[in-house]
């Protein structure tokens, strides 16, 4: 039989231990969310921000949110990955696009011409999630928590245009290294340029044209300083809601079920969002009803004609997809091997 003395000791020791386990995996107190682009009034006044405003109640824990859109703290968009890899924000709203120039494997979700409209994207996305959530945790210490779309990328133009090849000669605001491709394939100048530059680039000539999904043009009142509206789709323009990997770790198993279920559901808005919002906004910028959610604007609306459609098809097949197989490779030689088995299944596309 143990001396009482050392029974006492063995004891506190226990007690000591268990406080230090329970010290180690207490859960955050605070979250500091960096959102996306505030012109983008629909996904962040509407879904974004209130998500996170009532994140504690929907998790059932205490929890200090700190959240503004990430224009209102000066982040630039490209930077997102490595922000997110160092810690600096918790949780970031991504343009999935402009981060991919840290690794062009991202922008495989969503490659110019592959996904045009949201039933192919939508399964180019979900083709692609675990390779891509994998790769991020490995690559950037993030972890997936949404993928969702702005919607089909379409053209706004400062100069009267009647069909796609009138872009040429012109500078048109690019946001991702396969819309630049595209657009040098077409003649035009590609302008990289984040959402927020956009309208003081349009209107100062900066760039003729931009693209963009008709909800967030309209949102950011681009009909302002554009006069010709091409609804030709090139993209859906895949977002991301990622979450630093040390911060998902602290939290318990019970509150990372919570916590995807949660996300999963703001996804799922933000999808339901493109898919009813961009038809409205549409008739907006052209003046036409119905249009209930939009600002009414008077652009030129430019019919889409197959020749142009076309074009965009042909350009995946000549420059989209041997762009981006060398620029990936380059990284990891497997990226052409990994997106052929995933989205290249399931959109009928194979990169030889």
């Amino acid at each position: 039989m143990k001396h009482p003395l050392t029974q006492l000791a063995s004891l506190c020791a226990a007690a000591v231990l268990g406080l230090a386990s329970s010290a180690a995996i207490a859960e955050p107190t605070a979250i500091r969310i960096a959102g996306n682009f505030s012109s983008n009034t629909k996904h962040v006044d509407n879904i974004e921000r209130p998500f996170f405003t009532n994140l504690p109640k929907i998790l059932g824990i205490p929890l200090s949110v700190n959240y503004n859109p990430m224009d209102a703290v000066g982040v630039q968009a490209a930077d997102a990955l490595r922000m997110l890899r160092s810690g600096t924000f918790d949780v970031m709203s991504v343009q999935i696009g402009m981060a991919s120039r840290d690794d062009p494997f991202f922008e495989g979700v969503d490659l110019i011409g592959v996904s045009t409209n949201l039933k192919d994207l939508r399964a180019a996305v979900d083709a692609y999630r675990h390779a891509f959530d994998e790769r991020l945790q490995k690559r950037f210490n993030a972890k997936v928590m949404t993928l969702w779309p702005f919607g089909p990328q379409v053209f706004y133009c400062n100069k009267p245009i009647k069909t796609l090849d009138d872009v040429k000669g012109l500078k048109v605001r690019s946001f991702t290294p396969s819309m630049a491709a595209l657009i040098q394939s077409l003649g035009a100048t590609p302008v990289t340029l984040q959402f927020s530059e956009v309208y003081p680039a349009l209107q100062r000539g900066v760039a003729d044209c931009g693209v963009t999904s008709p909800t967030s043009g309209n949102a950011g009142k681009w009909p302002e300083v554009t006069t010709h509206f091409l609804p030709l789709s090139v993209s859906g323009s895949v977002q991301g809601h990622f979450m630093n990997l040390d911060y998902w770790n602290k939290l318990s198993p019970e509150t990372q079920k919570k916590t995807l279920a949660a996300f999963k559901n703001m996804e799922d808005q933000m999808w339901a969002l493109a898919e009813t919002a961009n038809a409205d906004a549409m008739n907006c910028n052209v003046g036409a009803e119905p249009c209930k959610e939009g600002v009414k604007f008077k652009m030129n609306l430019v019919t889409v004609s197959p020749a142009d459609a076309q074009k965009v098809k042909n350009a995946v097949g000549t420059v989209v997809l041997p762009l981006w197989k060398e620029s990936c490779n380059k990284i990891d030689p497997k990226c052409t091997e990994i997106w052929n088995d995933t989205v290249g299944k399931a959109r009928g596309y194979k990169i030889n």
